[in-house]
């Protein structure tokens, strides 16, 4: 489909996208509250001085950014930060973590009357997206506005460059609005290349310039008193198919750590029902976060169903298993935990940080296993043993070394489109 034809579309879609946005909202998938938001209308007026919007699509690449919005804001006193976002879990966990001059908006849903109003209110003096989360009118009403676009983080899947180069027209057409593109690797810039898009000469990845996952003091001492010296494990960011899995592994495991406790914390909290009945129907009792359980003498399984306690979590166990790489999803962040000095266990599906994880590896901060059977020896092995602890502190130390000079070489890439508005 050519961007024209998308633009047609969109317009024969309009009512269905207005019945879309009620269902959505009625599943929790919406905040009903800030609904015209989606529509393009504010709650907010557009600050004096310059405004930079960010667009980011979700949880993991708002948190990204986060360190950039702060360098920017702590760069120039007249600057704001606009930045959109797409779900309700990100907007919930920005709340809390946004600096002063620096707001939180909806993207709008991706009609042309609805970009339209919503570039009318903010007037953006530059507009930064994050990865790959492209919405065709969003961009190129934004750049037939001459609003300088930048693209950090760019990302590309090896499917999407595969279908890309299928569609390398549209796909040029479609990046020909950012003036910068800064790859977040190697392998992207290669993609790019292939596919003939101007880049950076920088090459960055805002992720490894996250700032560590925060706990609150007061919520983290009582659950690690009522853990104390038991073994732990965690499963983090799972995916459908692995909280089974996960649960599979404590049966045998406790054959061998009779007072094991299995923490899981689900990529999707509102599969907590579906979790606890399963850990339940193997006869395994669960303590659920959501509910303000906390584990107590015969709890089995720990539950943490709840958005934005990440920082927690990791804190509650020395070993973790990351989610989204024993089923083909690509794998979560493998530096959250680094950071927290966690040793760190993955499956083979990892392409979402096909450079990060073997870079862990390598300096032996991580441990790739192949299956559940694998997974549940190298659990053994760490369980027992003192290797833990020393596979943390090389993944610490790795994630310190890695994250270093990024903002600058991002800056260094955006200067050009600083100046506007100033």
């Amino acid at each position: 489909m050519t961007l024209r034809a998308y633009s047609w579309a969109t317009w024969i879609a309009v009512p269905f996208v207005y019945l879309f946005l009620r269902w959505r909202g009625r599943h929790g998938k919406e905040d009903p509250h800030r609904l015209p938001e989606r529509l393009g209308y504010s709650r907010h007026t557009r600050p004096d001085g310059q405004l930079i919007w960010l667009h980011a699509a979700s949880v993991g690449e708002c948190l990204s950014v986060l360190p950039l919005i702060s360098r920017l804001l702590q760069d120039e006193a007249q600057r704001h930060i606009l930045i959109t976002s797409g779900t309700v879990t990100s907007a919930q966990i920005l709340a809390g973590r946004l600096p002063a001059r620096a707001i939180h908006h909806y993207v709008p849903v991706d009609l042309p009357h609805t970009v339209g109003r919503f570039l009318d209110h903010w007037r953006p003096d530059a507009a930064i997206w994050v990865e790959s989360e492209f919405w065709p009118n969003l961009m190129r009403i934004t750049a037939a506005r001459r609003i300088p676009m930048a693209l950090v983080n760019a990302r590309i899947s090896p499917r999407s460059y595969r279908r890309w180069q299928r569609f390398s027209k549209t796909f040029r057409a479609l990046m020909s609005g950012f003036s910068v593109i800064v790859p977040r690797d190697r392998q992207i810039a290669d993609y790019l290349a292939v596919l003939d898009i101007p880049q950076s000469e920088h090459v960055a990845d805002l992720k490894l310039a996250a700032e560590t996952l925060p706990a609150d003091a007061q919520t983290l001492q009582p659950l690690l008193n009522t853990i104390q010296s038991r073994p732990v494990w965690l499963a983090a960011s799972t995916h459908a198919g692995e909280e089974e899995g996960a649960v599979k592994l404590h049966l045998g495991l406790r054959q061998s750590f009779p007072d094991l406790i299995t923490i899981i914390v689900p990529r999707h909290a509102a599969r907590g029902d579906e979790i606890a009945a399963m850990a339940a129907g193997a006869e395994l009792s669960v303590a659920r976060y959501s509910a303000g359980q906390t584990p107590g003498p015969d709890t089995a399984i720990f539950l943490g169903d709840t958005m934005g306690q990440m920082g927690l979590f990791y804190r509650l166990s020395q070993i973790c298993f990351i989610g989204g790489s024993l089923v083909p999803h690509g794998g979560q962040n493998p530096l959250e935990p680094a950071r927290l000095s966690r040793a760190i266990l993955h499956g083979p599906h990892i392409d979402n940080f096909a450079v990060i994880y073997p870079a862990l590896a390598q300096c032996g901060g991580a441990r790739k296993v192949a299956d559940w059977a694998a997974l549940e020896g190298a659990l053994a092995d760490l369980l027992r043993g003192d290797d833990a602890a020393a596979m943390g502190a090389a993944a610490q130390s790795y994630a310190e070394a890695a994250g270093e000079g990024v903002l600058d070489q991002v800056c260094a890439a955006l200067q050009p489109l600083l100046v506007r508005g100033l």
